[in-house]
């Protein structure tokens, strides 16, 4: 009965989609198996020294920069969703998509300009000296440590709170909002006893994502001199030349990763509040007068100018001065290098996004609960941890393949995958992939299954009925995770800086080598064409939202 059963099953899901789908789930798989199995091996004298005497600076390095980042963006974060949900007062439209604007910066980027902006040759200090004639003491300027690092990553993070705390608070809160105003209790009351109680799960998704983010920054934390697990990951490999030790290292930061996964889970368990109605509605906003308006438009105008105004005023200063220098053959050549890669690692990014988000539409099981998971789980990988991983897989892959080198006449030991643009648009699919999965969920979920139950009773088969019946529907959902999709691999740095080729530079990486050599002026071109692809992805969203909600 039980072997039957079984046969039944796998004759149900043996068809294209479902293998294309396994498929990808394995090979998001894989790194991580590759990594974990790094911890059973002996390790070596290198391990033993980082184990001693560095392990535990990088990890409180780590943990004080999500810790800090954490809280800062959740008081940044959850204030201005609050004050957009509830609250109309001047200009509040533009600030409503201007909130979103710092994802468009790159913190790395940032980072780099804020610290040449306060320098004692930066435009502040001068402007100070010559202009007001003040001279302050430099240790008010420098922002090159943990706090300012904290800082950097806040302003520049902070929306990731922002986006879900608001759309949590516009569609499911009204109801006790309105019945907190309604038994008379003032906004101060409203907000530390309803709003951030309900918000908790939305704030603690959004903080979620920050910690992921500021354990994958390579670019922040090098510049500083911070010692955390991704740039310890960088120095064994690059600097000590031991791969093991920092496989060991990236096993300990996923296994840190995992932790914060599963605290987050319970801590979004132990409490939930539900609406007393399934009807929900917008929540009505309050119109502010005088100085309350005034004040609510001086702090957005000050968060937005200094996450997003100032770093972006700042860059196009420095781009007339060194336009002539930087606007060569190569600069276009470093262009056509990240437009080729993001679009080859869309198309495959998005054709497995499609076809695993349509298997867990039709098949609603435990099986399709897993693929869901393992295809998600590479966003939450560092890219300095899953570049080990990948990098590990492609080497035990060209070892496979030594004889059939050898008869091409390449060699024994020929590295030809592992020095390829396959293994990074691999790795790009893998640690992307979530971003255009769930874009295509949430048009699955909002279309239903109607109309593909429709088409299935005519007689169309899955194939047919996806290409003649969902994707046109889908199409706007699939247009939005190419775009999310475009926007982070155009500015990503650490899986970036690890396994491209030789010779084969994206603007990421040419900014930051700029960067690196003190040469921020020159950095500006590269550094605004990624914020330029950042700010027109946020638009489409945003268009596509408004498009959509209408």
């Amino acid at each position: 009965m039980i072997v039957s059963t079984w046969l039944r099953n796998l004759k149900k899901y043996n068809n294209g989609w479902n293998l294309l789908s396994v498929i990808g789930a394995f090979a998001a798989l894989l790194p991580s198996l590759y990594i974990v199995t790094g911890l059973f091996h002996s390790p070596n004298e290198n391990w033993q020294h980082i184990k001693d005497y560095l392990l535990l600076d990088y990890a409180m390095q780590s943990l004080w920069l999500v810790l800090g980042t954490g809280i800062c963006t959740v008081l940044i974060g959850v204030t201005l969703a609050w004050l957009i949900a509830a609250y109309d007062f001047p200009l509040r439209r533009f600030f409503t998509w201007a909130f979103v604007l710092p994802l468009a910066v790159p913190p790395y980027i940032a980072a780099y300009t804020y610290a040449n902006m306060l320098g004692y040759t930066g435009s502040v200090q001068i402007f100070m000296r010559n202009v007001l004639g003040w001279n302050l003491n430099q240790a008010y300027f420098d922002i090159m440590s943990m706090k300012g690092a904290i800082v950097i990553f806040s302003l520049f993070l902070f929306p990731y709170v922002y986006l879900i705390t608001k759309t949590f608070l516009e569609r499911q809160s009204a109801s006790f909002i309105e019945n907190a105003r309604l038994l008379g209790k003032n906004p101060l009351y409203i907000f530390f006893r309803v709003v951030l109680p309900l918000s908790q799960a939305a704030i603690i998704g959004g903080v979620s994502l920050i910690a992921f983010e500021v354990l994958n920054d390579f670019g922040v934390t090098k510049y500083f001199g911070i010692q955390s697990f991704t740039t310890a990951i960088f120095q064994t490999w690059f600097g000590m030349y031991d791969v093991e030790s920092a496989i060991r290292l990236a096993a300990l930061l996923m296994s840190f990763i995992i932790g914060l996964f599963i605290i987050e889970r319970v801590l979004r368990k132990r409490r939930r509040y539900h609406a007393s109605t399934s009807r929900t509605r917008p929540l009505s906003r309050r119109r502010l007068h005088g100085m309350p308006a005034l004040i609510a438009v001086i702090l957005s105008g000050f968060i937005v100018s200094f996450s997003f105004l100032v770093p972006v005023l700042q860059l196009s200063v420095w781009a007339t001065w060194t336009y002539k220098e930087v606007m060569s053959s190569q600069f276009w050549g470093l262009l056509f290098n990240t437009l080729f890669i993001s679009l080859v690692s869309i198309v495959v990014l998005m054709l497995f996004a499609v076809i695993v988000a349509n298997v867990c539409r039709y098949q609603r099981s435990a099986f399709t609960l897993i693929l869901s998971k393992l295809i998600s789980s590479g966003y939450a990988i560092p890219g300095a941890v899953l570049s080990i991983g990948v990098l590990a897989v492609f080497i035990s892959l060209d070892n496979q393949l030594g004889g059939l080198y050898e008869k091409f006449g390449w060699g024994v030991n020929k590295l030809v995958l592992s020095m390829s643009l396959l293994m990074l648009i691999f790795a790009y699919v893998i640690r992307f992939l979530a971003v255009g999965f769930n874009s295509v969920e949430a048009g699955f979920e909002k279309i239903g299954n109607r109309y593909t139950e429709a088409s299935r009773l005519l007689g169309l088969g899955l194939t047919k009925t996806f290409f003649k019946v969902d994707l046109p529907l889908i199409k706007g959902a699939v247009f939005t995770g190419c775009i999310l999709a475009f926007m982070e691999i155009v500015k990503e740095l650490p899986l970036t800086l690890l396994l491209r080729p030789f010779n084969f530079d994206t603007l990421a990486t040419k900014a930051y080598q700029y960067a690196s050599d003190e040469q921020i002026h020159q950095a500006s071109i590269p550094s605004l064409f990624i914020i330029a692809v950042g700010m027109i992805s946020v638009y489409f969203y945003y268009w596509l939202g408004e498009r959509n909600s209408e």
